[in-house]
């Protein structure tokens, strides 16, 4: 009994354990604790392994699709499984692509399995390459943000798999930024490829959840539905903290990334540099143009694999180093941090170009970031942040309502 406990307590060790970027951080206060391991829907094998036995199946991941430390595709082969076929989203199948860089087909060094692009010359999986697919599988880690671009890609399966008539398996994973649901909701005249549907920045599902709202919304065209089934995280709520074991994305390395992320993205709208170009993305803000306002400088370069032509690349940029900032107030105000924004843009010396991208061949544009012209337009008139707050209601109060909805964990 006694080698049965101490086993017990190495496998909850290992599924909590954080190798890579994430290993030495500590977690953030003012989050619940839970005493038993929280199990992505990949690690419960048992409750899915029987819909893919004797079936030919294709899958979306990418290198959050772990099932402990292994790759779900090499851990199910392993289990008997038959794929097909792989579909990478951005950044590609084994996460090689840097960020906006087009991913072409390819084969699996790995495993052998053809792996086609949908962030390509496509975006969704089509009728021949569903042909020889019996079941497909969605496992991809999202960070619970609407300019995240999975849950586009999502959708588009969704449809895919409509369209085609083949059941969807969902191995659903914490929103690491589950606690948050903030910020404007999207005015669809501003749709784009940052931004697909009418939900604030910070959505609060985990995209098991968010299948259910594309579904019951009727967000596919014509009002399909797709057949999904999910999987669900086991002891999981949304105000638990969840510290990722792998980063989601070349430039979400750090957990300190991903919990700023829904803050500091808006500054890809923004002349300022967020990190890019740097190993500490998303975590520190600046520009040539605020030298003497601040102290604190760093120097983007070029990155291969995370950004090989940031803004400012090889100039001197000033500004907020929020490496250390402590994230835990976040969680307290449950509010994005928009403060930064009118902080940094009150310090700029041009504010003509504060919002002007134009400076550089990067793309990026804040309407569109925030879903609506009206940000810009109330950081320029020098609105407060609860004023700024106060405008995206009665949207947000409204999606809350939906959103109710589809929670899986409640």
């Amino acid at each position: 009994m006694k080698i049965y406990c101490v086993l017990a307590l190495l496998l909850a060790l290992m599924v909590r354990s954080e190798p890579g970027a994430f290993q030495n951080e500590p977690p953030a206060s003012g989050s619940p604790v839970t005493t038993s391991p929280i199990i992505p829907g990949a690690d419960q094998t048992e409750k899915y392994i029987h819909l893919l036995t004797n079936k030919r199946v294709g899958i979306l991941a990418n290198p959050t699709s772990i099932i402990g430390n292994k790759h779900v595709v090499d851990s199910l082969i392993n289990r008997g499984v038959k794929f097909v076929k792989a579909f990478g989203p951005e950044h590609g199948f084994r996460g090689k692509a840097s960020a906006g860089v087009k991913v072409t087909d390819e084969t699996d060094a790995a495993t052998g399995i053809p792996i086609i692009s949908l962030y390509g010359k496509k975006r969704k999986p089509t009728a021949e390459d569903l042909a020889d697919v019996d079941i497909m599988i969605y496992d991809i880690q999202d960070v619970g943000c609407r300019f995240y671009t999975y849950i586009n890609i999502l959708r588009d399966v969704m449809e895919a798999c409509a369209e085609n008539n083949k059941e969807l398996l969902i191995l659903d994973r914490p929103n690491p930024n589950g606690y948050l649901v903030d910020g404007p909701i999207l005015d669809m005249n501003y749709k784009s490829g940052i931004g697909q549907f009418p939900i604030p920045i910070a959505h609060g599902m985990t995209v098991g959840e968010f299948a259910k709202m594309i579904n019951g919304e009727g967000w596919l065209p014509n009002k399909m539905t797709c057949k999904i089934t999910v999987i669900p995280v086991q002891n999981y709520n949304h105000d638990m903290e969840y510290v990722l074991p792998v980063k989601p994305s070349p430039n979400l390395n750090t957990q300190q990334s991903i919990m700023l992320y829904p803050s500091t993205c808006l500054f890809e709208g923004i002349a300022l540099n967020h990190g890019r170009g740097t190993q500490f993305p998303f975590t520190v803000l600046g520009a040539p143009a605020l030298k003497g306002k601040y102290s604190f400088s760093y120097t983007p370069v070029s990155i291969p694999g995370m950004a090989e032509t940031p803004l400012y690349m090889n100039e001197v940029c000033y500004g907020l180093d929020l490496r250390n900032y402590d994230v835990s107030k976040l969680r307290k105000s449950r509010r994005i941090n928009i403060e930064w924004v009118i902080e940094l843009y009150k310090a700029y010396p041009d504010k003509q170009r504060f919002f002007d991208r134009s400076i550089s061949k990067q793309i990026g544009n804040i309407d569109f970031l925030a879903g609506t012209p009206e940000f810009k337009k109330q950081i320029i008139a020098g609105k407060t942040v609860k004023q700024i707050q106060a405008s995206w209601e009665p949207g947000l109060s409204q999606y809350k309502k939906m959103r109710k909805k589809y929670l899986l964990y409640p």
